[in-house]
């Protein structure tokens, strides 16, 4: 009894012990499984929306696979980069991928996706290949491919002693100068071919997909090699293959990225951009099993004989797009003024991080008053003018948590569905669709193209007139569409109706609906066929009538984007667009001959004509112009060309004098040249600055046009005023008089700063191979979108999804 007893406590003991153990054990798996699930949920949540059955990519890694900062030209394949290769085991995930980083010599930089690094620098480092050498054995397109890198003594004299030292021990410099990996157990085959009678097998691919060339590439999955092959004679990248269904790889399967797409696009970019070659996309791998790939990218390049001229690349048979393979440069560009952009940048974030502070999701920030502008032309409603207009910036200035946040708003939040406002389709263009389609072409993510989708739709029943020119104004709710009263008997502006065509017909490309391109061509043939005084065009036209309205023309409020946009839109089509250049030749060829004048101080100014009478006036939104007729001299060497620059010069030099004429030494709103004033306000209406781009974007331009410093002297110039008058401890204002040393604030903190004044200048202090001018247009919103047939991230539909909706 007392035995009996005396066990019970001890059993009741030992159940306790053994239920506690139980419950620990099941706690830890719970815990784990949690944190699986929500790493997977999270990396789900900011992946593309475009993510599908055969998409299961990390957005964060797509992020910097297609990072803006890597979307260089190679201009003759020019730069003598080093080459080399740092090993990285899956297993060990981050840890080893930072790991790896930090072995690397100073002159290699691995990619932020793995390491977690960040910056316009980190995301520029680019990649190098493994290629299989036994796979190409006997394959002369194996060893054509060599012909585009460098001589093994120019790449050894590239390269510092500590990279020397480092390819010694690690890699194995072979007679073309290419270091070979000596161990490579995790790393993934990839071959590639450029000669058209040969077939090559591409590994680590994680669709499966089918490249087509002359001579049908064709891209595979497979298992990671053992070992490296020792006579390897070409660029090479390290790899690991993971299959997303096994459940041990679960954590692995939410952060790969489809790398091996990217570099087989980019191998085979010779053939591809020269039309020989076009990408095709099939639908899986074997038994329906996705594999993906995930690589450490290294410092490299590979200089070539080749320009690369243009890319379309396409998917077929029910596809996803595939996104076309980076174009690099190494982290230290000899063309950046460094510390001037990294000031840039830090205004960027000032003006970020405040309106998020005080005005997160609402369309513009009140600095002074730290609240949201209800005032702006979007109204009081949540449309995050703001977050659209601005996020391309942030973007290319490698900010990558301020981009993410952005886009999550993007979208959970945006929508035009139960807006029921008035909404300028002109302003709603050119920030939100702009917007959106940049960002689809910079990252190729489906969630912009369907939000500029979304966007344009709203705005379609403003088209609906007798002519076909559209109300300036539409309600997205009803469709209910109006012009404004005070716009000469009811008439739209010509800045507003002509400046939609470069957004509407690069949407019609990527989404294969032709209607948004039939919109703004019908727009097109009215203005072409009217009739036009003098060869003028005049700010109004009647869309009932087709007629114009007042005779009131300018290069400045109310015109300008309207000739932006004929230039472009023949860039934008890889000057295919004839009839949109010969209409801006011959607008400009009046404008020069009835509105540019010569002030008695030798300043080339445009100026206002109404009824045939000179006001004398420049506003700044025409400063875009010296821009604009500088870029129209350079694209076409005709009869028009040698004045186009001179004018171009001139009008920018004006634009300048206006900002240094001023005792903050930023410009007015409206300029006079008169006996007693040369580009200086008259008028207390004139004299505010609110922020406003247009001076910076003429620097940009003829910047990267002419190289003649006093451009980037002249932004900086812009940099150090904004600094000194337009910075306050919660963003950034306008000032409304620009005559005073001390101005008043306006208190508000304009979209386009964002979007336009901050993005030209941090790319007047970068390097010209950051968006080239002959591979990228920038709308009238500083909204960089791709040129057709000379740019790899144009990202049109393919013809089979543009047939079928034609037929619709």
């Amino acid at each position: 009894m007392c035995t009996k007893t005396s066990k019970t406590p001890l059993l009741l003991i030992g159940g306790v012990c053994f239920v506690i153990v139980l419950v620990g054990i099941t706690g830890v798996t719970l815990i784990n499984n949690l944190n699986l699930s929500n790493i997977i949920k999270l990396n789900e949540k900011v992946a593309s929306d475009s993510m599908s059955a055969h998409d299961t990519e990390l957005h964060e890694i797509n992020y910097a696979n297609n990072h803006p900062k890597n979307i260089y030209k190679f201009d003759e394949f020019s730069a003598p980069y080093a080459l080399a290769v740092a090993s990285y085991s899956y297993s060990q995930h981050t840890a080893s991928s930072a790991a790896a980083a930090h072995a690397l010599p100073p002159s290699i930089h691995a990619s932020p996706a793995l390491t977690g690094g960040g910056g316009p620098a980190a995301i520029a480092g680019p990649a190098v290949a493994f290629v299989d050498a036994e796979a190409n054995s006997g394959n002369a397109a194996a060893d054509k491919i060599i012909e585009v890198l460098p001589q093994a003594n120019e790449r050894q004299q590239g390269l510092d002693s500590t990279s020397q030292n480092w390819l010694k021990e690690n890699g194995k410099l072979h007679s073309r100068g290419l270091p070979i990996a000596t161990s490579a157990k995790t790393n993934t085959i990839i071959t590639t071919e450029t000669a058209a009678d040969a077939s090559t097998t591409l590994v680590n691919n994680p669709h499966g997909n089918t490249m087509q060339s002359n001579a049908s590439v064709t891209l595979s999955a497979s298992a990671p090699p053992t070992s490296a092959p020792s006579n390897v004679s070409t660029t090479f990248r390290n790899a690991t293959s993971v299959n997303t269904n096994n459940a041990n790889a679960a954590s692995a399967s939410v952060s790969v990225s489809s790398a091996a797409v990217d570099i087989a696009a980019k191998l085979m970019l010779p053939l591809i951009l020269n039309g020989s070659a076009s990408v095709s996309v099939g639908s899986g791998g074997e038994n329906g099993n996705e594999e993906h790939s995930i690589e450490v990218d290294t410092a490299w390049g590979f200089p070539s004989d080749n320009r690369m001229k243009s890319a379309d690349t396409h998917t077929s048979k029910g596809g996803t797009a595939m996104q076309p393979g980076r174009l690099l440069v190494p982290s230290e560009e000899e063309g950046v003024d460094k510390e001037k952009r990294d000031r840039v940048v830090k205004m960027m974030l000032h003006a970020w991080e405040n309106y998020k502070l005080y005005a997160w999701g609402k369309n513009e920030l009140r600095p002074l008053s730290q609240r949201p502008h209800s005032g702006s032309i979007f109204g009081a409603y949540d449309l995050g003018a703001t977050i659209v207009d601005g996020l391309d910036t942030l973007y290319l200035m490698g900010l990558e948590k301020e981009y993410q946040e952005g886009r999550d708003w993007i979208e959970r939040k945006f929508s035009l569905d139960n807006i029921s406002a008035d909404l300028s389709v002109f302003e709603t263009n050119i920030r939100f669709v702009g917007g959106m389609l940049t960002l689809y072409a910079f990252t190729g993510d489906n969630l912009y193209k369907e939000k500029a989708q979304h966007i344009a739709d709203k705005l379609l029943p403003a088209f609906q007139t007798p002519t076909g020119i559209p109300y300036a104004l539409v309600n997205t709710r009803t469709g209910a569409s109006r012009n404004y009263g005070w716009a000469s008997g009811g008439s739209s502006i010509l800045s507003e109706v002509g400046t939609l065509h470069c957004e509407f017909v690069y949407l019609s490309d990527i989404t294969g609906n032709p209607l948004y391109r039939e919109r703004v061509q019908t727009i097109r043939q009215v203005l072409k066929e009217i009739e036009k005084p003098k060869g003028l065009y005049p700010n109004f036209i009647n869309p009932k009538t087709g007629k114009w309205g007042q005779m009131h023309m300018s290069l400045g409020a109310l015109g300008d984007s309207f000739f932006e946009y004929l230039l472009k839109a023949w860039l934008q089509s890889g000057q295919v667009d004839e009839e949109a250049r010969e209409m801006f030749d011959d607008a400009m060829v009046s404008i020069n001959e009835h509105m540019i004048r010569t002030s008695s101080g030798g300043l080339t100014y445009v100026s206002d004509l109404k009824f045939d009478r000179l006001e004398h006036k420049m506003d700044h939104l025409a400063c875009f112009a010296g821009g604009l007729f500088a870029l129209a001299a350079n694209t076409r060497q005709n009869q028009y060309a040698n004045k186009f620059m001179e004018i171009g010069k001139g009008l920018t030099n004006t634009c300048h004098e206006s900002y240094a004429r001023t005792a903050t030494k930023l410009g007015p709103e409206a300029f006079r040249f008169s006996d007693a004033a040369e580009a200086r306000a008259l008028k207390s209406q004139e004299k505010y600055y609110i922020l406003r781009p247009e001076t910076i974007e003429s620097y940009f331009v003829l910047w990267r046009l002419t190289h003649d410093q006093k451009y980037r002297d002249w932004g900086w110039e812009a940099v150090q005023a904004l600094e000194a008058h337009c910075r306050t401890p919660h963003g950034y204002c306008g000032i409304k008089n620009v005559y005073q040393e001390m101005p008043q604030k306006d208190d508000v903190q304009q979209s386009f700063f964002l979007a336009e004044t901050l993005k030209y200048l941090y790319l007047l202090f970068s390097d010209d191979s950051l968006l080239p001018l002959d591979e990228w247009i920038f709308n009238t919103e500083a909204h960089p979108l791709p040129v057709r047939s000379a740019n790899v991230f144009y990202r049109a539909a393919p013809p089979a999804q543009t047939q079928a909706d034609e037929n619709r």
